[in-house]
């Protein structure tokens, strides 16, 4: 069936939303408070052509994997009633990425993650990027998570055998080449499948989000036999919905599942949002949200309706939660999102078997993970536990390390690899970090991972030069 555009434009609030993308028509009304990112950028474009926002950040059979064939409604219509067929332009930012996917350097001149992550930024489509570097509010916990390892320092230890140098570890029992592990993160446009690849062939342990670009079969499929693969779960407020996917997960052979606790709603991430101006001001196009009665225009966030009944599970609890979990799986429990000591107490208390110290990339409120880590070390010392956020060096692991994290996830770094150079790219970044990881740890002193001790490194708070009274 084909729908004129002035049909589809009656269609345009959370009671009844419709939304064009590649000249076919959706109805999205029920999947509104499902979508990840929340209903505020569908709602946007109620009624409209959601393409230029919709493609850049989509696998191409996400369509197929979250609306059923009854919410496909059919083809656009052109003027004259009939089905449009014609192939769409490129638009500015699809020229530019192209553009700078040529003037990519070559591997060999990248050095570190901030070359890479720099060529990401040239390449990336606009709103993917914004979804990728976004932070909550201000970003002020974004910046300070990488902030935070410049105020903690080495004591190298000398006159010790480092000639062999072992960077290896254990994570919940399972091998790994290096202390560090692929952090949960949606969205990855060349698809996590590269990145499955590359550290298998590394031996890195992946963590596999809910809302993962490739379906969770296909990315367990592509693992080598001894490949573990953790899988994150973000609990929505459909119980049973949840219960399904982690019992898919472990009949999948997922070795572990990563309960995200920090983002029971999705944080102000208004950098995703003005993503969607600036394609709008390329295209020269009308920006729908004036358009109309201003009493009746949708909040670029969602409606305060559909925004209380989030998809995420807002309302988990430590002892309902963890038992719920705990009856359905036979898999290890890790909690993602740790961030404060007494929540570290108390998934010790759960019984869980490990904790991921993290503030959600900065997408939520928290001292960065560095210090929460540096604080439980100081008080509960003998709890297992991980750490993601803000890594951007060999010796930012390393400093995580010494301070008790038994491994440190990286979740950006390697989307920016992913996206910059392909399974490339990821391999790239995993030689970066283990030649990185090799030296520090030589300089250190340290022939293997258990001789990183806390007296390593020492937290270092520097006074202005006139607080000190020193006369220059």
């Amino acid at each position: 069936m084909a729908w004129t555009t002035n049909e589809i434009a009656k269609h345009k609030d959370a009671s009844s939303c419709w939304v064009i993308i590649k000249n076919e028509v959706y109805d999205v009304t029920e999947f509104l408070l499902k979508h990840p990112g929340g209903p505020g950028i569908i709602l946007k474009y109620a009624g409209h052509d959601a393409t230029s926002a919709y493609v850049p950040i989509h696998s191409p059979d996400a369509i197929q994997r979250n609306l059923s064939p009854s919410q496909c409604l059919g083809r656009l219509a052109d003027t004259k009633g009939g089905e449009v067929d014609v192939q769409m332009g490129q638009t500015q930012d699809e020229m530019r990425v192209e553009r700078e996917m040529k003037r990519r350097p070559p591997l060999n001149q990248i050095l570190n993650l901030t070359d890479i992550e720099n060529v990401a930024k040239k390449v990336l489509p606009h709103p993917v990027l914004a979804f990728y570097s976004a932070g909550t509010d201000d970003e002020l916990s974004l910046r300070e998570n990488s902030r935070a390892f410049d105020r903690f320092f080495f004591h190298p230890r000398v006159m010790r055998p480092v000639s062999i140098c072992d960077p290896s570890t254990k994570i919940l029992g399972y091998h790994s080449s290096l202390p560090i592990f692929v952090s949960g993160a949606a969205q990855a446009i060349l698809g996590e499948l590269n990145i499955t690849r590359a550290c298998g062939k590394a031996n890195i342990i992946q963590m596999v989000c809910t809302y993962a670009s490739i379906p969770r079969a296909q990315i367990a499929a592509a693992a080598l036999p001894s490949q573990p693969l953790f899988f994150q779960l973000y609990k929505v407020t459909d119980t049973a919905a949840s219960a399904k996917v982690v019992q898919e997960a472990e009949q999948l052979g997922y070795k572990a599942i990563v309960l995200t606790v920090d983002a029971v709603v999705v944080g102000n991430r208004e950098r995703d949002v003005k993503s969607l101006w600036v394609l709008e001001q390329q295209e020269g196009k009308t920006q729908y949200y004036f358009e109309g009665d201003p009493e009746a225009t949708t909040n670029l966030f969602g409606s305060s309706a559909v925004n209380r009944r989030n998809a995420f599970d807002s309302d988990l609890s430590w002892k309902e939660t963890i038992p719920w979990l705990r009856s359905i799986t036979k898999l290890p429990i890790i909690l993602k999102g740790i961030q404060c000591v007494e929540d570290a107490m108390l998934a010790v208390e759960a019984g869980v078997e490990a904790i991921l110290v993290s503030n959600h990339g900065g997408m939520v409120f928290s001292l960065p993970p560095l210090e929460v880590l540096y604080r439980i070390r100081q008080q509960q010392p003998d709890i297992f536990n991980k750490l993601e956020g803000g890594i951007r060096r060999g010796t930012d692991v390393i400093k995580a390390v010494c301070l008790g994290a038994k491994a440190v996830g990286l979740g950006r770094p390697f989307l920016y690899a992913l996206s910059a150079y392909g399974e490339a790219g990821v391999t790239k970044m995993l030689d970066v970090l283990h030649r990185e990881i090799t030296i520090s740890m030589r300089l250190l002193g340290a022939a293997s991972i258990r001789d990183l001790t806390p007296e390593m490194v020492e937290r270092v708070d520097w006074e202005p030069v006139r607080q000190r009274n020193i006369k220059l």
